[in-house]
């Protein structure tokens, strides 16, 4: 269950990031109300997620990369942003990390 909440967490966060570039600098109000209601659904799951036990350097980390991949992607194939082959390779080592750190918090047989 913490992994769903999770996810959802992410999910808003990067809908929330999303329309962050879209309101204009606060100037439009549709997305500037999604930039608010999608933080602030994320940082409550995100809560829950902490509070049903899973490990805050783990949480965070996955959250952070995933949200960090899934806003670059978006950037470049929605929003006109460039996604460079060394940014690429900088996202896929962030991912690396994150998985070491779970697995890093894994008791050993």
């Amino acid at each position: 269950m913490p992994w769903l909440l999770l996810i959802g967490a992410i999910v808003c966060e990067v809908f929330a990031t999303v329309n962050l570039r879209l309101s204009d600098g606060f100037s439009k109000l549709v997305p500037s109300i999604f930039v608010v209601v999608g933080y602030l659904v994320s940082f409550w799951l995100f809560s829950l997620v902490l509070a049903r036990g899973m490990a805050l350097g783990v949480a965070y980390g996955v959250w952070a990369a995933c949200g960090l991949a899934l806003v670059a992607m978006i950037g470049a194939l929605f929003l006109g942003d460039s996604l460079t082959w060394v940014q690429v390779a900088g996202i896929g080592a962030l991912i690396v990390g994150v998985v070491a750190l779970e697995m890093g918090g894994a008791p050993s047989a």
